[in-house]
């Protein structure tokens, strides 16, 4: 068999990118020259074994120089060359790699919402463990298709972000919308975690760039919108001035786009549940019961902490509770009813029933209007059977009772005149 002559076995130069070139024949002719440039590696490979390699220089291919090709003589050609392929690998820095995809479904720490990870960007690439990346993926991706190896690089780093930006969000409880200011510390753990996945294959990640997490427009919106209601409510005071404040705005556009009568009802209906709403919080306020409150601190990135309830200057705190004493449960103070059981609640000591304010502690008459506080329980004069307010015969003797005079009922003793001297004694 005759063989083509060539005199020198190296990379070409329209090939000099590509990470591992593989020589087109699988006899290598005796006595040819091997050229190895300094950022590469030549392994030669015999059934899938490395069986030797070249260091960056010039080689003769002979069993004088290269040991390891005695054995692989190729006796049909006459022992003019060496059965065996020869790959040649570069070992220097292959920039310009890209990545990109859905990493996962997440909850935000901040929000409690479930939005999907994107992350987009770039990376440099670099063999490691020639050996180790020819023996390991020859036979899984095509290794002089440069696309191929980094598809299946990309591929792993996907796996690997998965799980790093993932555990790292939940664990920091970091905000998705404020992701950004973590690229640093994402990046890094990303890169120890994808070099530890791709050891094995004899290749690593240099450096990432335009390391970029974002999230698809709608989650985002959703988020941007939260975090909107959250700091307007914390600047309206609540949530139901921001809420009537918001449908008189939509009302009001409404009719500025014109279309006749529709806009008038709309407006006074945005306007008459923007009362209600707003005269509902004012009502609830006064009364003590609780009204609804936006969601609380620590609120979103770039926004303050949020509107928490009770803070100074974010709107009434919630009211304290008192307990039924019917069924124990807690019911805001100053319900009439128990929202549990239903039954009356008995009115606070100090509070005035007729005008609602509420006085000190041991007052007998209210400071506001005058009224009797705690008007004193009347008893049967026959039985001395307790008797209700208003109650015109005893329930337990039948006697009459008696209607008691008030301290208001009293007429005041005349004052005495010039013409009518004051009693004696």
């Amino acid at each position: 068999m005759v063989l083509a002559s060539r005199e020198f076995i190296a990379v070409p130069d329209d090939r000099k990118q590509q990470i591992v070139f593989k020589w087109p024949d699988v006899r290598v002719r005796k006595h040819s020259r091997a050229i190895v440039d300094a950022d590469e590696v030549a392994l030669f490979i015999s059934t899938g074994q490395v069986i030797g390699t070249m260091g960056p220089g010039r080689h003769q291919i002979d069993a004088d120089e290269l040991p390891f090709l005695g054995t692989f003589i190729d006796i049909a050609t006459g022992g003019n060359a060496y059965r065996a392929e020869l790959y040649f690998v570069g070992t220097r820095e292959y920039p310009g790699f890209t990545f990109g995809g859905r990493i996962d479904d997440v909850q935000d720490p901040q929000t409690g919402l479930i939005v999907t990870l994107r992350v987009f960007g770039d990376y440099s690439l670099q063999v490691s463990d020639p050996v180790a990346l020819v023996t390991n993926l020859v036979g899984t991706v095509d290794l002089t298709d440069n696309d191929r190896v980094a598809g299946w690089v990309s591929d792993q780093l996907l796996k690997v972000m998965r799980t790093e930006v993932t555990t790292e969000v939940v664990r920091n409880g970091w905000p998705v919308l404020g992701l950004s200011a973590h690229t640093p510390e994402l990046e890094q753990a990303v890169l120890a975690a994808a070099n530890a996945q791709l050891a094995t294959y004899g290749v690593c990640l240099v450096r990432m760039g335009n390391f970029d997490l974002n999230l698809p427009e709608q989650d985002e919106a959703q988020l941007k919108g939260l975090a909107k209601d959250t700091a307007f409510s914390r600047l309206a005071g609540g949530f139901n001035r921001y809420a009537a404040g918001e449908m008189a705005i939509e009302a009001g556009e409404g009719m500025s786009v014109g279309g006749g009568g529709d806009t008038g009802v709309l407006l006074a209906a945005g306007l008459g549940l923007g009362g209600q709403a707003a005269g509902g919080t004012a009502s609830q306020g006064a009364a003590g019961a609780p009204g609804p409150v936006p969601p609380p601190a620590p609120g979103f990135a770039g926004g303050g902490p949020g509107f928490a309830a009770g803070a100074a200057g974010t709107g009434p705190a919630p009211a304290t509770a008192v307990t039924c004493p019917h069924c124990q449960a807690s019911v805001p103070t100053g319900s009439k009813f128990c929202p549990s059981c239903g039954k009356e609640m008995p009115a606070a000591p100090g509070h005035c029933s007729a005008c609602g304010a509420d006085n000190p502690p041991g007052a007998r008459f209210c400071a506001s209007c005058g009224k009797l506080l705690a008007p004193e329980t009347a008893h049967c004069a026959s039985c001395g059977a307790e008797l209700a307010p208003g109650q015109r015969f005893c329930a337990s003797c039948g006697t009459a009772v008696t209607p008691a005079v008030t301290p208001a009922q009293r007429e005041p003793a005349p004052l005495p005149t010039a013409a009518q001297p004051a009693p004696e004694g």
